[in-house]
């Protein structure tokens, strides 16, 4: 199906009717560490899909089933007319920001975490994107490829299907090439970046029990009734 062929709202004999309100019908809105999501009135939140803390959604954004936007000690911005699609993990975090521009669509099954994609763009199903990385206005991530901590992928690039990402810009490495792969990842120093510890540091199980502490902090949250969520404003 094209992106013609989907049912958005026409004019002529094929009109529909502008929806009522529909942010966050049935969806879970979660205040955490005090804060609370913003939605503006024209977004659409699923059922199933969970936004918690300090989680921006723009003008006639979607947020499909399963979805969860988390602001774990850093906001997360979500621009106008995205999409973020079923069971994709959207997570803010201390120190890196976490943001998505306008039109860009998010796949099934991916993952971004404190990242920036600048917009007009498609990370596909299954992508990751991790911390520190960019992806510029009119870049792509293909099907289930990996872009690495503090890469840049420059504008009109697209990472092929399952491949690795890594560097300013982006090398771009085919999966079997795990050698490359490695050198690459060396010096962008994963260690410090996600985890805030040196790269000779044991990273088990300290950070296992720093994340668990950290964590703790969701038992004092409080969910927030569907319609009684702040709204963002509109574009």
């Amino acid at each position: 199906m094209s992106a013609d062929e989907y049912p958005v709202w026409k004019t002529g004999a094929d009109e529909y009717q502008a929806p009522p309100h529909v942010a966050g019908p049935g969806a879970v809105f979660v205040e955490h560490r005090l804060k609370s999501p913003k939605v503006a009135e024209s977004a659409y939140i699923a059922p199933t899909a969970v936004l918690a803390g300090d989680v921006t959604v723009g003008p006639h954004s979607r947020v499909l089933f399963g979805a969860v936007i988390t602001a774990e000690g850093g906001a997360v911005e979500i621009g106008a007319d995205c999409v973020v699609m079923e069971n994709a993990v959207i997570r803010g975090v201390p120190n890196q920001e976490m943001r998505i521009g306008d039109n860009v669509l998010v796949g099934p099954g991916a993952h971004l975490t404190g990242c920036v994609i600048e917009g007009d763009t498609r990370i596909a199903t299954g992508a990751v994107v991790f911390n520190g990385a960019r992806i510029e206005t009119g870049a792509e991530v293909e099907f289930h490829a990996v872009v690495y901590v503090n890469t840049v992928v420059p504008a009109g690039t697209a990472v092929p299907m399952g491949w690795f990402a890594g560097g300013q810009p982006a090398e771009l490495v085919p999966p079997d090439n795990w050698d490359r792969i490695r050198a690459i990842m060396g010096p962008l120093d994963y260690p410090g970046t996600v985890f805030g510890i040196g790269a000779g540091q044991a990273l088990m199980p300290d950070i296992a029990r720093r994340y668990a502490r950290g964590l703790a902090l969701h038992q004092r949250d409080n969910i927030i009734p569907d319609f009684g969520h702040e709204p963002s404003r509109e574009g």
